[in-house]
């Protein structure tokens, strides 16, 4: 029934450099002849190159019996000699990126999309003075922070209808974007959004559940935005499901999912697939082929493509693969306050499906308008009022950040965390601790509602010409987006799958040194020559117990390495391993918080809490070699315990969470 799809989808990639499989499901039909696989060779080249890249049959029982750095550095390189082909990485890093070189911070805690860099900012911001700082770069007149972002609250539905009424700044980051997505916009209509999670509850809010009354899910993990989308969905009568996950390889369980997906009723309005290209926590990537075969059985299609690097989407294949919606989201500066928004596209063939639902039009602080920091600081504030900055702290502290998961934060480490603490996808950096201080002392937070009165929008129009020469003095530069573009797809994926790989092979050397028992476990695919730029794992003690993923954490952040952590779930266990169930499972309690907690929640979640890690193009081996340097440190039976005494001495409390 397939086959002509997966035809297409075998030809549109050949040459091993795509990053998200295109080719069929597990369960398709194999070819009766069997041609020269070049890609197969490589395949298998790379896998022999990784194993040569550390010290083969080798395991490290102790932290201090690793290899130095410049000695691990030598074997990388020989093994994977292409990596030297992506040397403009490290010149882009060092000339634009320098503060991660200067704070000596190794970024593993973002995924996705940034939009500019660090020296866009310096114009109002000095460099430190250095030897080794770079010269200052040219003046931008698009002052940091760049822009700031004012919640609006029509539907979405209204927004498709009027996407043309903008700011020439709004329109300019538009195109921006769109073209770096390879996405036309003849083709789809873009909305703003505070955040991510925000562009899953708006479209939740707007699609009709009452007809199409399913909601089907792909995640592997516990996503605070697909929570969003759920409850919202749930509120209006959607029937939700979810996909299986297979252990321990977490591949997609294909026979399930095809029962839900694949309908007996042609042309059946089925409901809303929502499907991510890759998971953001194991890296697993999945095949193109199930939005196609969604569609054809009457299914509307949501891409999530927040876990796509950078110049993922050139892949993509619009041409081939049309979601009807597509999500991503983009920080403004890698490295920094992850703070920016979401972006929801609706394909304009299927925008008339939306409804204007009241529940929509009530939702302030989902879509936003970009607006220019010298225009929105001419604009008069009201402090006679405590009431909206208590909203203002409220809304940024349920803003979900871009990441893959918690973001580590500097402060008081915690080393007996409690059982019961909840976990999400979303934690506070300190930058954002920061704002939430100033809130509270009243000064201007960068991300601001307004609630302007008639009078002043009606002043507003008729200041048409000062606004426009504004807007065309402003030189709107996105200049991460600019890096990734002069690198391209070849030279990103490969420098990704180069450090990852070494990376993983890495970590799997490290091993107890009596009882033999290896110090991590990956959860997803090992060495793989196709896996996503992310990893999820844990540490083990000496005795087989894990440590507490949010300890590694924040031992890992005073070491000067950004982590994150999540929760593994819908993990389905066939007779093999079902013995192994129980062991592996752990539960997960959520606090109630209304009757958008359904039974199930009250009950508990099983899954597996995870350190997680993800790789972008401006990581380094330095980098890497860094966090398997820190993670060979629980090797020595007595790591956390020195830790903990060690801050002790230092007159530094701890944090209960």
């Amino acid at each position: 029934m397939h086959s002509h799809r997966i035809k297409e989808t075998s030809e549109a990639c050949f040459h091993g450099c795509c990053p998200v499989p295109l080719l069929g499901l597990p369960d398709a039909p194999k070819p009766t002849t069997k041609p020269i696989n070049i890609v197969a060779a490589s395949h298998y080249n790379f896998d022999a190159a990784t194993a040569a890249s550390l010290l083969p049959n080798t395991q490290f029982t102790n932290h201090e019996s690793l290899p130095p750095l410049a000695e691990a550095l030598s074997r990388f390189a020989t093994a994977y000699p292409y990596y030297s082909h992506t040397h403009e990485a490290d010149q882009i890093r060092a000339q634009h990126y320098f503060h991660l070189s200067l704070s000596n911070r190794v970024c593993f805690d973002y995924i996705g999309f940034g939009l500019f860099s660090y020296s866009q900012n310096q114009t109002s911001n000095s460099i430190p003075s250095s030897s080794s700082s770079p010269p200052p770069p040219p003046s931008n007149s698009l002052e940091f922070p760049f822009f700031d972002i004012s919640y609006k609250p029509p539907t979405l539905q209204s927004q498709t209808l009027n996407s043309g009424e903008e700011s020439e700044l709004e329109s300019r980051i538009r195109k921006r974007i769109m073209d770096f997505l390879n996405i036309s916009d003849t083709d789809y209509h873009m909305v703003f959004t505070a955040n991510r999670a925000s562009a899953f509850k708006l479209l939740a809010e707007s699609y009709p559940f009452q007809s199409n009354r399913r909601l089907l899910t792909v995640y592997d993990y516990d996503s605070e935005a697909v929570r969003a989308m759920i409850d919202s969905s749930q509120k209006r009568g959607a029937q939700v499901m979810s996909a299986k996950f297979s252990w321990p390889s977490l591949r997609i369980h294909t026979a399930k999912l095809t029962n839900m997906v694949v309908s007996k009723r042609k042309k059946e309005k089925r409901g809303l697939f929502v499907f991510p290209v890759q998971s953001r926590m194991t890296g697993r990537r999945y095949s193109y082929l199930w939005m196609s075969i969604a569609q054809e059985n009457g299914w509307h299609v949501l891409l999530d493509a927040c876990a796509l690097g950078s110049k993922d989407m050139d892949t993509l294949g619009l041409s081939l693969f049309r979601p009807d919606f597509l999500i991503c989201s983009f920080f403004k500066v890698f490295g920094e306050n992850p703070s920016g928004f979401g972006c929801l596209f609706v394909k304009r063939s299927s925008a008339s499906v939306l409804e204007g639902s009241t529940m929509a039009r009530s939702s302030i602080g989902i879509a936003v308008t970009l607006v220019s920091t010298k225009k929105l600081s001419q604009l008069p504030s009201d402090d006679s009022d405590g009431h909206s900055q208590t909203q203002e702290i409220s809304k940024l502290e349920s803003e979900e950040d871009d990441l893959s998961s918690v973001r580590s934060f500097s402060g008081p480490i915690l080393l007996q965390p409690q059982t019961s603490t909840g976990l999400g996808e979303r934690s506070l950096s300190s930058n954002r601790r920061t704002q939430l201080e100033g809130l509270q002392h009243g000064s201007t937070p960068e991300i601001v509602e307004i609630d302007r009165p008639n009078d002043l929008l009606k002043a507003e129009s008729t200041e048409t010409n000062t606004n426009d020469m504004d807007n065309k003095s402003l030189d709107i530069e996105c200049k991460y987006l600019d890096h990734a573009d002069s690198l391209g797809l070849i030279v990103i994926s490969n420098r990704a799958r180069y450090l990852t790989n070494w990376l993983v092979n890495a970590l799997m050397k490290l091993q107890h040194p009596e009882q033999g028992l290896p110090l991590i476990r990956i959860y997803g695919p090992k060495i793989k020559f196709d896996r996503g730029p992310a990893l999820a794992f844990n540490v083990f003690d000496w005795k087989g117990e894990k440590i507490e993923p949010v300890v590694v954490q924040k031992l890992a952040d005073r070491s000067n390495i950004s982590l994150s952590y999540g929760f593994l779930q819908n993990i389905w266990f066939s007779d093999m391993y079902e013995g192994e169930k129980e062991r592996v499972l752990e539960t997960r309690h959520h606090e109630a918080t209304g009757m958008a907690e359904n039974k199930r929640r009250e009950r508990g979640e099983l899954g597996i809490t995870v350190v997680t890690a993800a790789i972008s193009f401006l990581a380094n081996f330095n980098d890497t070699y860094r966090l398997w340097a820190f993670i060979a440190q629980f090797l020595d039976a007595d790591f956390v315990e020195k830790e903990q005494w060690r801050y002790t001495a230092l007159n530094q409390g701890t944090v209960e969470l």
